[in-house]
């Protein structure tokens, strides 16, 4: 049953000239002024959330973005100001690029957020996708397995800083404490200082592959998943459930899981797609070269691989493929309610804000769907007390 309502915004300025024939997404350059804009944008959005009983705001993590898509380059700094804007809104972290940090620095940071804000921060961890942030950083990205091994050990060295009351870690990447001299003895661990207040420390990641629900398994951690086709998501709701039975963690179908979609409300749904279609396409027309197009042709392959469609994809697409749901109230209800009937375990629906949609008009269609939406989940109540 659905309880919980999240939103995604990834940290876009108000685009100009959007859509499939609008500014080609490699050509924006944006001044510092306008690139700073994002801070905000995202207080506005935060506080708005709050007063209508949203439960989380997700932001995402990036660094050079002068395109304007992707600006928000520390997030729990970022939510650590947020709570002061807000009252009860959590924040999360979708997410920290694990390869960019040292992963003490971050659990540190986050412990910091964790303790002042009495747990409205919600820790994440991604391995990256852009090689222009991941590689400059002087981690890897484009050798897939090296940067899966470096991600893997830096996790182990976060749990150990959160779930250890000292540690010594020593990995192919890091050696924690240094082999050094202190103070008259010879370091043999450390205590990380302080630790968080809220223990265990839940930690969310996004299903990228089979490998990656694995590992997810493996160390407990949640799972987002967001704008992909109803296939797709079945298949990776029920593959994450099974790797967790495997390693001793049973859930229910979707359990422990965020899923997301597009959306927009409006009189009918061809009113909606005309309304929401350039921000959609201006969306794909950054993200879709990075393989973001987790849709499933008739024979069930995802598009990209051999056979099935390479195109970037239409809005009417993810309208079909249940990754966009457009419409009436009526319409968005029903869509919603068609996964949570699949899904036992699920509690938590996120609503992704499309890259080329400024901000007046999403929070007007917050708005809309606080008031026209969320009454239809009773759970969603919980949010709001």
């Amino acid at each position: 049953m659905i309880k919980r309502f999240h939103v995604l915004y990834v940290g876009q300025i108000d685009l100009d000239n959007v859509g499939l024939q609008g500014t080609p997404a490699n050509d924006r350059r944006y001044p510092n002024d306008r690139l700073s804009e994002v801070f905000f944008t995202a207080r506005d959005v935060a506080r708005l959330m709050d007063e209508l009983g949203y439960y989380a705001l997700w932001t995402a993590e990036h660094h050079f973005q002068h395109e304007g898509y992707e600006c928000l380059p520390n997030l729990v700094q970022l939510s650590l100001w947020l709570a002061t804007q807000t009252r009860r809104l959590r924040f999360g972290c979708a997410f920290n690029v694990l390869p960019m940090w040292h992963p003490i620095r971050l659990a540190e940071d986050y412990a910091m957020a964790d303790i002042v804000t009495d747990g409205r921060v919600i820790m994440g961890v991604g391995r990256g996708y852009h090689s222009r942030e991941v590689e400059t950083f002087g981690a890897p990205l484009l050798d897939a397995e090296a940067n899966r091994e470096y991600f893997e050990e830096q996790l182990q060295l976060l749990l150990k800083c959160f779930n250890e009351e000292s540690f010594h870690h020593k990995g192919k990447y890091f050696e924690c404490p240094a082999p050094v001299d202190y103070r008259g003895y010879k370091l043999k661990d450390i205590t990380m200082v302080p630790r968080p207040k809220h223990l265990p420390v839940d930690i969310w990641m996004p299903i990228a592959s089979g490998k990656t629900i694995d590992l997810m398994a493996r160390y407990g951690l949640k799972a987002m998943i967001d704008l992909n086709g109803e296939k797709i998501l079945d298949d990776s709701v029920r593959a994450y459930q099974e790797a967790c039975a495997r390693h001793g963690r049973k859930k229910q179908l979707g359990e422990d899981m965020i899923w997301g979609t597009g959306f927009y409300i409006a009189a009918n749904q061809e009113e909606a797609i005309r309304r929401v279609e350039p921000a959609h396409d201006e969306r794909y027309k950054w993200f879709a070269p990075f393989g973001f197009v987790r849709y499933a042709d008739e024979q069930g392959r995802t598009w990209g691989t051999p056979g099935a469609p390479a195109r970037i994809p239409s809005l009417r697409d993810g309208v079909k493929q249940k990754a966009w749901l457009c419409g009436t109230p009526r319409d968005v209800i029903d869509g919603i309610k068609s996964i949570e009937a699949k899904y036992p375990g699920l509690e938590d629906y996120m609503l992704h804000w499309a890259e080329g949609l400024s901000a007046a008009e999403f929070k007007d269609q917050l708005r809309r769907f606080a008031s026209d939406v969320m009454p239809a989940f009773s759970g969603a109540k919980i949010a709001a007390e």
